[in-house]
């Protein structure tokens, strides 16, 4: 099993944790990999020998490596995925702060669970994304989502009008501060805070999701994942256009997104000691009776 390393470099929790597993992989003759940036940030703060950080370095983790470990917070996992990209290498979330939905492990932890995976006993989730295509304009966004695709307005406090298909049919025009259409696996990000469902991560839906819409009528709707979602906004730009965070400004008009699910998966590595519902329960305060 080889190891890629890599993690949130602005969290100062960061370095002391990654600088100890290190440490650990090389006294055990382990294979492993470091992201760029983390090793420039270990050789430079002195807490790891700038040999090894240049012997093991890597500028394509997915390609080299079996298993991603990545430190940080649910933001460090949607980055993480990026890194996978199509390779479809298994990440564990390593957390650093708070408790996060994506995040597997402690980082206490991390020695006991590379003990367990070396001997084969972890499992892994397979998490859709959704394919984006965009016509009319050529914003500087990803090509797939693993959380979600956000329409919203910007530098104004109208509204937006955005108009929605489903394989072709017309669903509806929302007023809205903008539009989520959202994973099972991003259903507890940006959706969750606009009112939107939790979709346990194995569903095979996707969510759309209003945000703040003018009308009590206009709710979330859930749609299979063999749907084709296609959006276009109705009313003057400019507009954003945001895929799990990364977001562009759209001036052109006439411009129609379409969101499909995409062709590969994002492989997570689960926690041996954590479940999606006790990540719920911890994050969400549930079940607070049964446990007093």
């Amino acid at each position: 099993m080889t190891y890629g390393i890599l993690g949130n470099t602005r969290k100062k929790a960061l370095w002391e944790p990654v600088a100890a597993l290190v440490r650990w992989l090389v006294d055990r003759g382990s294979s492993f990999y470091l992201h760029h940036d983390i090793a420039e940030g270990l050789s430079s703060r002195g807490l790891v020998d700038s040999t090894i950080c240049t012997t093991h370095v890597a500028s394509n983790l997915a390609d080299k490596c079996d298993l991603l470990l990545s430190f940080g917070g649910d933001g460090t996992i949607l980055k993480s995925a990026r890194e996978a990209g199509t390779y479809e290498t298994p990440i564990l979330g390593v957390n650093i702060g708070r408790l996060g939905f994506l995040t597997k492990i402690e980082v206490t932890e991390v020695e006991e669970v590379i003990g367990l995976i070396d001997a084969g006993r972890y499992s892994v989730e397979e998490r859709m994304a959704l394919s984006i295509q965009i016509e009319g304009a050529a914003p500087a966004v990803p090509s797939w989502a693993l959380n979600d695709v956000v329409i919203a307005k910007t530098g104004t406090a109208s509204m937006i009008g955005i108009e929605a298909e489903v394989d072709g049919a017309y669903l509806n025009t929302y007023r809205a501060d903008g539009l989520i259409v959202a994973t099972p696996t991003g259903s507890t990000a940006y959706s969750l805070s606009a009112d939107g469902p939790i979709i346990a991560p194995a569903s095979h839906v996707i969510v759309v999701t209003p945000i703040a819409p003018h009308t009590l009528t206009a709710r979330p709707i859930v749609l299979p994942d063999t749907a084709i979602v296609t959006l276009r906004v109705v009313t003057p730009g400019p507009y954003l256009i945001a895929v799990d965070g990364l977001s562009a400004v759209v001036e052109e008009h006439n411009v129609t997104v379409t969101l499909k699910r995409a062709d590969h998966t994002i492989r997570l590595v689960t926690s041996p000691s954590r479940d999606y519902f006790s990540t719920l329960r911890g994050k969400l305060k549930w079940g607070q009776e049964r446990e007093g």
